[in-house]
């Protein structure tokens, strides 16, 4: 006769009403989420830090090897927050759910930064206008040209990209920004653009460009307070540099 429901089978097999043991991996995520609201996330490692991302997009699973394969592929933490959708469309097991909760994080990031530079005059939050701006460009692949348009008590009013160019050259056309900036009524206006060299030496190129600017501006009553290069190595400020 066949074992009564809930007995342990012959075979020594588990009894059938007893529940099945938890994947290993549920409590390494609970630990890592106690970690993070205890200790603050400066405790997670990189690939930790990629777990508790991927968590949302894979709520059942163990997200662990996965993190370790994005650091690998990319090579830094940096890299795979900062990957194409293309480019992650290639890692295995990933998925369009996933993709999405690693791209969305710079963006995240950005605007919280804007935010945050947003709050004070530039003048008295010049760091944080630096984070923004290292945040939103020096990760582009191609140069970007940025302007940063002020007002009157040096406050950010908008920070609109006038050019997208190539690796190693963006075209820039002084009547354009001037122009922009009467539209918003602006006082001043920070250039900025990317070296995606990671090197934010500024060309001979830059500093022509910088001057036309600054030329066509004061026509105009339009102060250039800076101009910052970005790089992944740094940035570069035309001002502290004496160039202008």
């Amino acid at each position: 006769m066949d074992d009564p429901i809930g007995k342990e089978s012959k075979t020594g097999g588990r009894r059938a009403s007893e529940p099945a043991s938890k994947p290993h991996y549920l409590g390494h995520r609970a630990r890592l989420r106690r970690r993070l609201l205890e200790q603050g996330p400066g405790t997670l490692l990189d690939h930790e830090l990629l777990e508790m991302l991927l968590f949302a997009a894979n709520p059942r699973g163990d997200t662990k090897p996965l993190a370790k394969q994005l650091l690998g592929r990319f090579g830094s933490l940096e890299r795979a927050l900062s990957a194409t959708p293309a480019e992650l469309a290639k890692v295995k097991g990933l998925g369009e759910a996933g993709a999405a909760v690693l791209t969305v994080v710079p963006e995240a990031a950005r605007r919280l930064a804007r935010e945050q530079a947003q709050d004070r005059p530039v003048v008295a939050s010049w760091q944080k206008l630096l984070d923004y701006c290292r945040v939103t460009l020096a990760h582009e692949r191609v140069e970007c040209f940025h302007v940063l348009f002020l007002d009157r008590k040096n406050k950010l009013i908008a920070d609109e990209r006038q050019q997208r160019g190539t690796v190693d050259h963006t075209p820039v056309y002084p009547r354009e920004v001037v122009k922009r900036a009467l539209e918003l009524n602006a006082s001043a206006i920070i250039l900025v653009h990317n070296h995606p060299s990671g090197d934010p030496t500024p060309s001979q190129a830059d500093i022509a460009m910088t001057q036309a600017v600054v030329e066509a501006a004061a026509k105009l009553e339009i102060r250039v307070h800076d101009h910052v290069v970005i790089g992944r190595e740094g940035h570069a400020s035309f001002k502290s540099l004496g160039l202008l």
